[in-house]
């Protein structure tokens, strides 16, 4: 901490749980902040650290039987605008800024100052300077905020919160647009900030970050509160032990036999879209389950959409069977032998008002189709019914409609439509995203009944025990790079903890010394 550490918090989440429909976001997590600190939250993805700063933020309500107190006292944060009230400003990865604007209207947003009953923009500019000023801005108060960098517009965040008072400073992940000068900006300004007594909640993935900047470091799990540590206990050992330190019990059914590799399904070299990815390429054996790890943001969704043809590429190589192939549309990769299940189920791969025939259906119906275009109904029913036999989805008769099933169904209707593809490659990304335990399990034993047919699985996951579970290799991406290989012939087993280091830069950085 900057300063002696005062005795009283001003700030302390107690027992704070949250309950969304099916799901425990929370379970009785508590926080405590003093002013004039960095206070570091870690965890893995889905750990709940986002859900607890929404709490705070106002934008979800807790679960009756927790406590929030302010400088010792209990408060209620019933919205965005009593948490502003008592001080809380919150930073998140997508700016909240309306570019059409300039710098002090955004900064005055929802409290403008008016003369004569109306807007008093040269009072709102005059009134901002010097915040602008004292934070080292380059732009002045009539700049218009589409002018400017994603820093300048992060500036412009900051200098609103401090204009407004704000004693509590919430920042999520704001270092994924910036490059690196523009992290060093603004690190001095969070140590400068941090000088003036503003406490700060800084939520970041990156090991770097968290040793440079954080007085203490509390860790979330399964949204669950692991523990504190204080800078001079601070180590990466530590750290991810806290992230990850559960077991996988008998969950996960994979038997990890010896490596043994079928023929290369699909090579692919230097991915890039010019902007997240870089440069990505690796191999895809037959009957191999490849799992690809890293944490929000590193690039595994973008990585996969490149390879299966739906966004455009800047650069890079496809060899399915050894042939080259050229993948610009989805299509022409259903024809090569690649399909891609989204993870946006509801959103890019289901129409949830047609039945469950009609979705398991689509990408076939036209193989058995009568001469003149006509579908061949009976052949639909008879394919539908096979799926849900052989994929155990549960559902009263085929007619019934996709966004009446819970999601582990719907996974299993897409799934079911992408085998009617005969694919070479399968691609699954968060192939278990919101289904329950149960549906989980059966998911783990298509993918194993896949790849025991020979067909190359690559299971994209922000789930640590599902990788490590599932797959027989994995790679794992940071900041849109592969940064290394677990498994297969690497020499590296298989692990949560080795994840975690790669995603995170731990293993490649050398961690400073605790002040």
């Amino acid at each position: 901490m900057a300063n002696e550490q005062p005795l009283r918090p001003i700030l302390e989440m107690r027992g704070i749980s949250k309950t969304f429909p099916g799901v425990r976001a929370l379970r009785e997590v508590s926080l405590t902040l003093y002013p004039g600190e960095v206070h570091s939250l870690m965890g893995e993805n889905g750990a709940g650290k986002s859900t607890l700063m929404k709490i705070l933020s106002g934008a979800y309500d807790a679960d009756p039987g927790g406590e929030i107190r302010i400088d010792g006292r209990p408060v209620t944060i019933d919205g965005p605008l009593s948490a502003k009230a008592l001080g809380v400003a919150v930073i998140y990865q997508e700016l909240s800024l309306c570019a059409s604007l300039t710098v002090a209207e955004n900064i005055f947003l929802g409290r403008e100052l008016t003369r004569g009953g109306r807007v008093d923009r040269h009072a709102m500019e005059a009134d901002c300077a010097d915040v602008l000023a004292r934070l080292g801005a380059s732009f002045g108060p009539r700049t218009v905020v589409s002018d400017l960098s994603i820093a300048e517009r992060q500036l412009v965040e900051i200098a609103r919160a401090v204009h407004a008072r704000a004693r509590i400073l919430v920042m999520d992940e704001p270092t994924t647009p910036l490059s690196s000068r523009e992290t060093d900006r603004l690190f001095e300004l969070i140590r400068q900030l941090r000088a003036e007594g503003l406490a700060i909640v800084y939520v970041s993935h990156r090991m770097a970050e968290i040793y440079e900047l954080s007085d203490r470091v509390s860790v979330l799990r399964d949204g669950s509160y692991v523990g504190t540590l204080e800078r001079a206990a601070l180590s990466a050992e530590s750290l991810v032990q806290m992230m990850v330190g559960r077991d996988l019990s008998g969950f996960y059914k994979k038997e990890h036999r010896p490596y043994d590799p079928g023929r290369v399904v699909m090579e692919v070299r230097d991915m890039a879209d010019g902007r997240r990815v870089r440069g990505c390429g690796f191999d895809l054996h037959a009957g191999e389950v490849l799992g690809i790890a890293g944490l929000v943001g590193a690039g595994r969704t973008e990585l996969a959409r490149l390879v299966f043809g739906a966004d455009p590429r800047v650069s890079g190589e496809i060899k399915v069977d050894g042939v080259p192939v050229r993948l610009r549309t989805p299509l022409d990769a259903i024809r090569a032998g690649v399909v891609y299940l989204t993870e946006d189920r509801k959103g890019r791969g289901l129409f949830l008002d047609m039945s469950v025939r009609d979705n398991i259906n689509t990408c076939a119906c036209s193989r058995d189709a009568r001469p003149g275009g006509i579908l061949n109904l009976a052949r639909a029913r008879e394919r539908a019914v096979a799926a849900i036999r052989e994929l155990a989805i549960r559902v009263p008769s085929p007619r019934v409609n996709v966004g009446a099933l819970s999601g582990g169904n719907q996974q299993k209707v897409l799934l079911s439509r992408l085998l009617e593809l005969e694919p070479r490659v399968l691609i699954l990304d968060e192939p278990t995203r919101g289904v329950d335990i149960g549906a989980k399990s059966e998911i783990y034993r298509i993918i194993n009944e896949l790849a025991s047919r020979g067909i190359g699985v690559i299971v994209i996951s922000s789930e640590l025990p599902e990788i490590v579970g599932t797959a027989d290799r994995v790679l794992v991406m940071r900041e849109g790079e592969l940064v290394g290989e677990l498994g297969g012939y690497s020499g590296r087993p298989v692990s949560q903890e080795a994840i975690i280091e790669l995603a995170t830069g731990a293993a490649a950085e050398a961690l400073p010394e605790a002040a």
